[in-house]
C-alpha cells in the first residue's frame, strides 16, 4: 500500500480534490440518512388473525384456531406456535429463525389456509411484526369553536396524512358513528310473523341496482339496469313487509311496527386529561424516516389550527431526536477530548490538527456506505460513530508521530522521500492493526438472533470508519505533514518518561517470573469481582412514560367500564407527579387487535425527577382501591411503557400446562400470588383469563327432528332476539348512514330464552320443548402453545441479577403445591441471555482466531501472533474493575466491548512488536536491545492512541441520558480494559517476547560475554 503514499505526495492537488468531493458526498449522504431510534429489524414472526363473528372462545378454538394451528405447525423452520382464542376472534403467532424468507412463508400460509374448511363467515389476515410496526404518535384531538371535528378529520386531515410517503396507517379512536336505528316492536313483529333477518332481506330487496343485459339496436348497444331505490326515511317507513314463515299474516308497513330514527353510537371513549377527545394513532411504513414523518404530520395538523387543537400523549420522534442529540453531543465531546489528548502528547498544534482530520473524513465516508446500504441513523450507528471517534485517529497519530520524530532527527530536513519512508516504516503496523480491528467485528454476523441483527449496524459503522481512517492516514496525512513540518525544532534528548520506561523494561526482563506472577494475581483477583456484577441482557432503563391497564370482568358493559375510568382519571388529576394522561376506554388492544369493552388503557407521562418505581407502587394501590369498590374481580396493571425496542430479557416466565382448565386457572393464580410476594419482581402478569357466565342451548336431536327444526334455524331464532342486525349502508335524504335493526325489548332472563317461539311446519314451538337451556361458567379465552393449552405467569426483574433471580423464582414455584395434573416449564429472558452470551463468547474466540491468522499473514512467524495476543489475557482486569466502580452489570453491551478490545489492544502490541522486528531484521540488534529501543520509540504513539481512544469514550461512559445505555457499558468496558492492558502490554510484551525467544536470548548473552 506504499504506492498510495507515493502517489499522494506526487499528486497532492488531485488527492485534495478527491477528499473535497468525498466530504460533499459524505455530507449529502449524512443528510439523506433516515433518522430512527432503533435499527429497522423485521422480526421473524407472523401473526394470523382469524375473525369468526358471534362465536364463543370454544367455538373459535375448535372451528378456526385449531384448524389453522394444525395446518401451519408443519411449515418448515417454525420454532413455536402460540394461539389465543377470544370471543369472535383467534390470534395465532408463529416464530421463525432470523434470515427466514418471510415472503415465501407468508405465501405458504395463505395457500394452506385456503385449503381449510373454515366457516363461511370467518375471515383470516396474516400480518408481520417489526420495530416499525409500533405507532410513532398518539395524538388527542379537540374541536375548536363549532367545528365538526370528525368531518374535518375524515374529509381533509386524514386524506392529507395518507399522502405522506412514509405513513402506513392512520387510525382514530373515540369516533361516534351515525346510525339509522330501526327499533322494532317485538309484539307487533311476532303478530306479523316477521324476524329481524327477514326484515333485513326485504329492506335490501327494495334498494337494488343490477345490470339486466344489453339492448341491441342497429347502431348502438345500450346496457340495461334495473333499479329500485329507497331515497328517503319516509320511503323506508312505507316499505311493505310480508312474512314468509306465516303466509296468512297480513303485510305491514315498516313504520307501523318500528320506530325509525337517526342516533349516534359510540363504541369507545377517548380522553386527554379528563377532557373528551378523539385519539389518533399513526403508524409509519417499515423503512420510513420517523422524524421526517413526524415533522410532516405536525405541519398538516398546524394547517388546521383554526378548526382543531391537539395534545401529544406519545411521540417517539421526540425521544429519537433527544437520543440523537445526546449521542451527537457525546461524539463531539469525544472528538474534543481526543484532540486535547493528542495535543498534550505532541505539543504541536499543527500536528494535532493533522492527526484529528481523520475524524470528520472517516465518519463522512462511513455515512456514504450507510446511505448506500439503506441503514438509518439510529442509536446503534451513532453509538458506532461515537465509539469510532477515538479509534479512527490511531492510524493518523502513529503516522504523524513517526514523521514528526524522523523530521526532528533528520539533518536534511523535510522531503518526499523522508515522508514516504517514515510512512512505510509503520505501514505494516497500522495496516495490520486496522485489519485486525475490522476482522474482530466479522463474528457479529454469526451471533444470530436479534442481537446479531441489532448490533450489525454498529459493527458496520465502526468498520467503514476504520477502513476510511487507514486510507486517510496513508494518503492525506503524509501530504499535510510535508506541508506543516518544514520548520520544526530538532528532537530533544530522551525524556524522563522514556528513560524511566527503559529501566522498567530492563528490570522486568531480569525478573520475568515476578512480573508474570503479579500479573496473574491481578487477573484472578479481578475475576473474583464477577459475582458482585449483575447479569442481564440490556440494563434496565427507567422510562418516564407509564402504561396502566384496568380489566373488569368479561361481561362488564362499556358504560360501566367508562364510569370506573372517570373515577380513576379524577384520582390521576390529583397526582402532582403526572404531567398528562391519555385515556382509551374499550379501545382495540394493539397487540391482539381485539376490542374489549371491559378494558381501559392509560398513557401516563411522568414529570422529571420522579422516582418511577416508587410512583408506580403508589398509583397502582390507588387504582386498586377505586376498582375494588366498583368491581372486586377487577385487575390493575401499571408499568413502564415499552419503547418497542429489543427485548431486555430481564424477565422470568412460568408456563403451566394442563387439559383441565379449572386446575390450570387455580395453578396460575397460585404462581401469580407467589411471584407477587417476591420483592425482586415487578409487573407480574397472568395471561389466564377469568370466567364469564354463558348460556348453552343444547338441541335434543330427536325432538328437533320431530318438529323439523335444524340447529341453524334455532341459532337464527335466538340470535335474532339477542343482537342487533346490520342492514348495511343506505343513502337516505342524501346522507349515507349505517342502518341497524333491533327489538324494543331485550331478553333479560333464561326463562325468556326458553319461551322463545320457533316457527316450524307444524306450527310454533317453544325453545324449551326442543332444547336444554342451562347456564355455565366458561373461560373468556383459550391459550395454547405448540398445540397445548397453557397459562403463562410472567414478571420483570427489578435489578440486574437476572439469572440468579430467575433460578430462585423457578425453584420456588416448583415447591408449590400445584394440582397434580398441571406441569410447568420455568425460565425466561435469562435463558435467551445465556444463549446470546454463549454466542458472543464463541464470537470472541472466533475473533481471536481471526486476529491470529491476520498476524500470521502479516509477520510470517507462528510465534509473533502468540506474543501479540498475550496482551489480551489481562484485558479483564481493568474492564471488571471499571464495571464494579460504575455499577454496570455484565450485559450484551459489555460483551461487545470485550469484542472491540481484542482489536484495540492488539493494535498497541502490533505497533510495539513491529518495531522490535524492524530492529532485529534491519538493524541487526540483539533481542534485549531491540526490546528496549522499540519500547522507547513506540511508547509515545502507544500511549497517545490508547489515551485518545479512552478520552473519546469518557463522555459515553459518564452519560446519564436515556437511550444511550447500550453504549455506556461498552464504553466503560473499553476504557477499563484498555487502561489495564496498555500499562501491562508495555511490560508483558517484552517479557513474553524474550520467553518465546529464550534460546536465542541465551545465545546472544553468551556471545556478548565472549566478546567482552
Amino acid at each position: 500500500m506504499n504506492f498510495l503514499t507515493r502517489f499522494s505526495l506526487k499528486n497532492a492537488v488531485a488527492v485534495f480534490i478527491v477528499s473535497f468531493l468525498l466530504i460533499l458526498a459524505g455530507l449529502y449522504s449524512f443528510s439523506k440518512l433516515k433518522i430512527d431510534l432503533l435499527p429497522n429489524i423485521e422480526f421473524p414472526q407472523l401473526s394470523i388473525e382469524a375473525t369468526y363473528p358471534g362465536a364463543s372462545p370454544d367455538d373459535v378454538n375448535e372451528s378456526v384456531t385449531s384448524k389453522i394451528e394444525d395446518q401451519v405447525k408443519g411449515i418448515e423452520g417454525v420454532k413455536s406456535v402460540q394461539s389465543v382464542s377470544y370471543e369472535n376472534v383467534g390470534i395465532i403467532n408463529l416464530e421463525f429463525p432470523f434470515n427466514t424468507d418471510l415472503d415465501k412463508v407468508e405465501q405458504q400460509i395463505n395457500s394452506s389456509i385456503k385449503e381449510l374448511n373454515l366457516p363461511e363467515s370467518s375471515n383470516v389476515d396474516v400480518n408481520r411484526f417489526s420495530f416499525g410496526s409500533f405507532p410513532i404518535f398518539n395524538i388527542s384531538l379537540f374541536a375548536k369553536d363549532d367545528a365538526n371535528l370528525e368531518k374535518v378529520l375524515n374529509d381533509e386531515v386524514i386524506p392529507e396524512l395518507n399522502k405522506i410517503q412514509g405513513i402506513h396507517s392512520v387510525s382514530v379512536g373515540g369516533v361516534k358513528e351515525d346510525l339509522l336505528q330501526i327499533t322494532v316492536d317485538k309484539e307487533k313483529a311476532a303478530q306479523a310473523g316477521l324476524t329481524l333477518d327477514e326484515m333485513k332481506e326485504q329492506i335490501n330487496q327494495k334498494a337494488v341496482s343490477f345490470p339486466a343485459g344489453t339492448l341491441n339496436g342497429k347502431e348502438l348497444q345500450i346496457p340495461v339496469r334495473v333499479e329500485e331505490k329507497v331515497a328517503t326515511i319516509d320511503a323506508l317507513k312505507k316499505i311493505q313487509l310480508k312474512s314468509t314463515m306465516n303466509p296468512e299474516a297480513k303485510p305491514v308497513k315498516l313504520g307501523d311496527i318500528a320506530k325509525v330514527e337517526a342516533v349516534t353510537d359510540q363504541g369507545e371513549y377517548t380522553r386527554y386529561d379528563g377532557k373528551d377527545a378523539l385519539s389518533m394513532a399513526i403508524t409509519k411504513k417499515q423503512d420510513a424516516n420517523t422524524v421526517e414523518v413526524a415533522s410532516e404530520t405536525m405541519k398538516i395538523l398546524k394547517k388546521y389550527h383554526n378548526q382543531l387543537d391537539y395534545a401529544i400523549g406519545f411521540d417517539s420522534a421526540d425521544g429519537i431526536e433527544k437520543s440523537v442529540e445526546t449521542l451527537v453531543r457525546e461524539g463531539l465531546l469525544g472528538a474534543l477530548f481526543t484532540s486535547l489528548a493528542v495535543l498534550i502528547f505532541l505539543r504541536n498544534f499543527r500536528a494535532t490538527i493533522i492527526a484529528i482530520i481523520s475524524i470528520p473524513l472517516s465518519l463522512l465516508v462511513s455515512a456514504i456506505f450507510l446511505n448506500q446500504l439503506d441503514i438509518s441513523l439510529n442509536i446503534m450507528t451513532l453509538g458506532g460513530m461515537a465509539v469510532a471517534v477515538g479509534r479512527v485517529v490511531d492510524d493518523s497519530i502513529v503516522v504523524i508521530e513517526n514523521i514528526f520524530r524522523r523530521v526532528r532527527r533528520s539533518e536534511e530536513g523535510m522531503s518526499n522521500e523522508l515522508v514516504e519512508s517514515s510512512t512505510k516504516e509503520i505501514l505494516k503496523a497500522i495496516t495490520s492493526s486496522t485489519i485486525t480491528t475490522v476482522v474482530v467485528f466479522l463474528p457479529i454476523g454469526f451471533v444470530g438472533g436479534i442481537t446479531g441483527e441489532f448490533f450489525l449496524p454498529f459493527a458496520l459503522t465502526v468498520v467503514f470508519s476504520l477502513l476510511a481512517s487507514l486510507l486517510v492516514a496513508i494518503t492525506i496525512v503524509p501530504i499535510l505533514a510535508k506541508l506543516a513540518f518544514k520548520k520544526v525544532p530538532p528532537e530533544e534528548k530522551e525524556g524522563k518518561l522514556q528513560r524511566g520506561y527503559a529501566k522498567a523494561i530492563a528490570w522486568s526482563l531480569n525478573h520475568k517470573i515476578k512480573i508474570l506472577i503479579l500479573s496473574f494475581i491481578l487477573l484472578f483477583s479481578s475475576f473474583a469481582l464477577v459475582p458482585s456484577l449483575g447479569f442481564t441482557f440490556i440494563p434496565n432503563e427507567e422510562q418516564k412514560m407509564l402504561q396502566a391497564n384496568v380489566q373488569l370482568p368479561a361481561s362488564t358493559s362499556l358504560e360501566k367500564t367508562n364510569d370506573v375510568s372517570l373515577k380513576i382519571e379524577k384520582m390521576f388529576a390529583d397526582q402532582n407527579e403526572i404531567s398528562d394522561v391519555t385515556t382509551e376506554v374499550g379501545s382495540r388492544d394493539f397487540s391482539t387487535g381485539v376490542k374489549r369493552p371491559n378494558q381501559v388503557g392509560y398513557f401516563l407521562n411522568v414529570k422529571e425527577g420522579v422516582n418511577v418505581d416508587t410512583f408506580i407502587d403508589k398509583v397502582q394501590k390507588k387504582m386498586e382501591s377505586i376498582t375494588k369498590e366498583e368491581s372486586p374481580k377487577a385487575t390493575v396493571n401499571v408499568q413502564e411503557a415499552s419503547t418497542g425496542g429489543p427485548p431486555t430479557n430481564n424477565n422470568v416466565t412460568v408456563d403451566l400446562y394442563s387439559s383441565n382448565l379449572n386446575d390450570l386457572q387455580k395453578a396460575a393464580k397460585q404462581v401469580e400470588n407467589h411471584l407477587n410476594k417476591d420483592k425482586r419482581l415487578k409487573y407480574v402478569t397472568n395471561n389466564f383469563s377469568d370466567k364469564q357466565k354463558q348460556l348453552v342451548v343444547e338441541v335434543d336431536p330427536d325432538k328437533a327432528a320431530e318438529y323439523g327444526v335444524s340447529g341453524f334455524q334455532l341459532l337464527g331464532t335466538i340470535s335474532d332476539q339477542t343482537k342487533p342486525v346490520s342492514v348495511g349502508d343506505l343513502k337516505l335524504d342524501n346522507t349515507k348512514r349505517a342502518v341497524q335493526l333491533s327489538y324494543d325489548k331485550d331478553l333479560s332472563s333464561v326463562k325468556e330464552i326458553k319461551d322463545l317461539q320457533v316457527f316450524t311446519e307444524r306450527g310454533p314451538v317453544l325453545v324449551k320443548d326442543i332444547a336444554d337451556v342451562r347456564t355455565i361458567d366458561t373461560f373468556t379465552s383459550i391459550q395454547k402453545l405448540d398445540g397445548k393449552v397453557f397459562a403463562r405467569v410472567e414478571a420483570d426483574i427489578k435489578g440486574d441479577e437476572v439469572q440468579a433471580v430467575t433460578k430462585d423464582v423457578v425453584d420456588g414455584v416448583k415447591k408449590l403445591d400445584l394440582p397434580k395434573d398441571v406441569s410447568l416449564d420455568g425460565g425466561g429472558g435469562s435463558d435467551e441471555t445465556v444463549e446470546v452470551f454463549q454466542s458472543l463468547g464463541l464470537a470472541i474466540l472466533t475473533a481471536i482466531g481471526l486476529v491470529y491468522l491476520t498476524m500470521l499473514v502479516t509477520f510470517g512467524k507462528a510465534r509473533i501472533p502468540f506474543i501479540i495476543l498475550s496482551s489480551l489475557i489481562f484485558v479483564p482486569i481493568g474492564s471488571l474493575v471499571g464495571l464494579v466502580i460504575a455499577k454496570e452489570p455484565l450485559s450484551v453491551s459489555v460483551m461487545i466491548g470485550f469484542l472491540m478490545l481484542i482489536g484495540i489492544v492488539t493494535t498497541n502490541a502490533i505497533v510495539l512488536v513491529d518495531r522490535i522486528t524492524q530492529n532485529r531484521e534491519q538493524k541487526g540488534m540483539t533481542i534485549r536491545e531491540s526490546l528496549i529501543e522499540a519500547g522507547k520509540t513506540r511508547l509515545r504513539p502507544i500511549l497517545m492512541t490508547a489515551f485518545a481512544t479512552i478520552a473519546a469514550l469518557i463522555p459515553l461512559a459518564l452519560t446519564t441520558s436515556s437511550g444511550t445505555l447500550i453504549s455506556k457499558g461498552l464504553a466503560i468496558t473499553v476504557i477499563g480494559g484498555l487502561t489495564s492492558s496498555t500499562l501491562l502490554t508495555l511490560i508483558i510484551i517484552p517479557v513474553v517476547y524474550e520467553l518465546f525467544f529464550a534460546r536465542q536470548v541465551k545465545r546472544e548473552k553468551q556471545l556478548e560475554k565472549e566478546t567482552t
